[in-house]
């Protein structure tokens, strides 16, 4: 199977690369920027899509993230390979006796990227004018209100100290308080003036077109030059901050050059002739890449199953719309609400077959909600529920919650509830993601082998979106991305008031003529213990609430979990200190690696 793969995709190389002159043009391109360049240490990388903007409390993109990692910076940071948190602009901080105040030292003589004095004022003006400021469309706000709903208090003690309070222990907070720090000496006029529409100028401030040598920075790096559509290119900020053991100024890379690359076949062909200095390895790729690991100068690191999940959900929903008609048929509604029901359909999914087929065998079953690299993880030892693969186990739950099967007449049995109904659903999943097809494909197979009927619904992701905010979907196979190592960063997935809590999604806010929404008493539970897990900001004390969470998520079953993929990464060895993690990457402690044969 794996030299048919590998055939395969020799083929399809050759294909593109004898159809595509436009990255031939390409190659030509990179090649002249790597000898013709003032020789310094430096890496080219991919990017699938141009930023969205550079202005970070407005970046609602996953790729304009990339970005903003290299050239903004916060109090503290994240230690890619432990989650530990480090000191970034703060050099130290001190969690208050009641644990409702954090207070921040800042490092001396800190600068932005043009010189200017980078000082606690920044920090409070970045917060109260800009984070806090209901004026500005911000995702950063979301993740800074606790959990009573409010926001936190921000203000200067001295020229090094501030101190951020809140109303009630709230464990993230500290974590969350490392959001990107703007200077105020751009900023400050315009959250302040609006423009002739009304709207606070900062909006347009630092879009896509603004000059690279204005947007000021306090990260590693500077934009030196964006080509849209084509490279982002960053030279090492000559003010950052941090130091190496011999006092020698970080990074020691002097350039990155970020390619714009959409398509995964074409970073593949880039990276295979040697133009990237790394690319992210999907499961298909890998007996190929793998293969050439010695010859290519590279190394595939495996950081683990990927953050977040893969599942099979059904809509717990039983409320009404303004058209008084049920989200959800009320026959279905039963049984999806039905905990025999969801838990004889876990049993009844073979997701080892899912691992080996699907994913080529690098691919992880997960069996609880909190990520394996989180330290809030729980499993089986903890008294975390798993189901292995088990359909006799599936048949006799199904028959206790009155279900039965009947032969059609056919050669094969279908399955009917205790009213004489046919269990038959659909399953929407969207077309964009083959994986995510495939695993739904194979959900239908098992669950006809239980006598269900899930016919396919296969449609793009717009139609997804639009599916799910009308609450009129039956199953959905979705995905949530990972949170890391904090367990609230998933509470608008599981509170039951959370904007993502789509199996049982309630009311939005101003939204009217929903009638008959229900919250379960499980959900109350979950409610209960992620509001308990904020409150203490120990670790160890947090743990058992959030254990009690991932034991009612896995008897409850509105997520079943299925099969992720492993983080596998591609990187030149002349790339040296690299620490890879799922939690990381590659490129986590950027500032610090080193490259040789540049």
């Amino acid at each position: 199977m794996i030299k048919q793969l590998q055939q395969r995709w020799r083929a399809l190389i050759i294909m593109v690369m004898a159809a595509s002159v436009a990255i031939a043009l390409a190659s030509c391109t990179e090649a002249s920027l790597r000898s013709s360049a003032t020789r310094v240490p430096e890496i080219i990388i991919a990017n699938p899509s141009d930023p969205s903007t550079f202005n970070a409390p407005l970046n609602d993109s996953l790729f304009s993230t990339y970005v903003f990692g290299l050239i903004q910076e916060g109090m503290i940071k994240t230690n890619g390979l432990t989650g530990a948190l480090e000191p970034g602009l703060a050099e130290s901080w001190q969690i208050a006796p009641d644990q409702k105040a954090i207070t921040f030292k800042l490092r001396p003589d800190l600068r932005w990227s043009d010189g200017e004095p980078l000082t606690v004022d920044d920090v409070v003006f970045t917060f109260n004018q800009i984070y806090l400021n209901t004026d500005i469309p911000t995702g950063i706000r979301d993740i800074l209100q606790t959990g009573d709903g409010s926001y936190p208090k921000v203000e200067k003690i001295d020229n090094q100290r501030l101190k951020i309070s809140v109303t009630q222990p709230y464990a993230p907070l500290l974590r969350n308080s490392g959001v990107a720090i703007l200077p105020q000496h751009v900023f400050a006029e315009a959250v302040r003036d609006r423009d002739a529409d009304g709207n606070l100028k900062f909006l347009t401030l630092w879009g896509t077109d603004t000059p690279p040598d204005q947007i000021i920075t306090n990260g590693p790096y500077i934009i030196d030059s964006y080509t849209p559509g084509q490279r982002l290119v960053f030279k090492a900020n000559p003010h950052y901050w941090h130091k190496d053991e011999t006092g020698a100024d970080l990074p020691r890379i002097q350039r990155i050059i970020m390619q714009i690359i959409e398509s995964d076949t074409n970073q593949m062909i880039r990276f295979r002739s040697g133009e990237l200095d790394n690319m992210t390895v999907k499961p298909e790729a890998f007996p190929l890449l793998k293969q050439e690991e010695k010859r290519g100068g590279f190394t595939i690191y495996n950081g683990g199953p990927e953050l977040g999940s893969r599942n099979l959900s059904f809509n717990l929903n039983k409320a009404k719309g303004a058209d008084g008609k049920p989200f959800v048929d009320p026959v279905k509604s039963r049984w999806f609400n039905t905990q025999k029901f969801r838990q004889a359909v876990a049993y009844g999914l073979d997701r080892q077959r899912m691992q080996d087929n699907i994913y080529r065998g690098i691919g992880s079953v997960q069996d609880a909600a909190i990520d394996v690299q989180s330290p809030f993880h729980a499993g089986v030892a903890e008294g975390v529920p798993a189901y292995n693969y088990d359909p006799a186990k599936a048949q006799q739950l199904l028959s206790e919650a009155g279900f039965q099967l009947k032969d059609n007449g056919k050669g094969a049995t279908e399955l009917y509830d205790d009213q004489g109904n046919r269990v038959e659903f659909s399953l929407l999943v969207k077309s964009e993601e083959k994986s995510r097809v495939d695993m739904a494909t194979q959900i239908a197979q098992d669950l006809a082998a239980l006598g269900m009927q899930a016919n396919l619904q296969v449609v793009n992701f717009n139609t997804v979106l639009q599916n799910l905010k009308a609450r009129r979907w039956d199953a959905y196979v979705g995905a949530f991305g990972g949170g890391g190592v904090e367990p609230h960063s998933s509470f608008n997935i599981w509170n039951s008031q959370g904007s993502l809590h789509q199996f049982n999604q309630g009311p939005e806010p101003g939204e009217q003529g929903i009638t008959g929404w229900e919250v379960s008493d499980w959900e109350k539970r979950i409610d209960a213990a992620f509001a308990a897990g904020v409150q203490q900001l120990d670790d160890e004390k947090r743990k058992p609430f959030y254990r009690e969470f991932q034991k009612i998520a896995q008897e409850q079953l509105p997520l079943i979990y299925l099969v992720k993929p492993l983080t596998l990464e591609a990187v030149r060895d002349r790339v040296q200190g690299i620490q890879y993690s799922a939690l990381g990457g590659a490129f986590w402690n950027l500032d610090e690696l080193t490259v040789e044969n540049n």
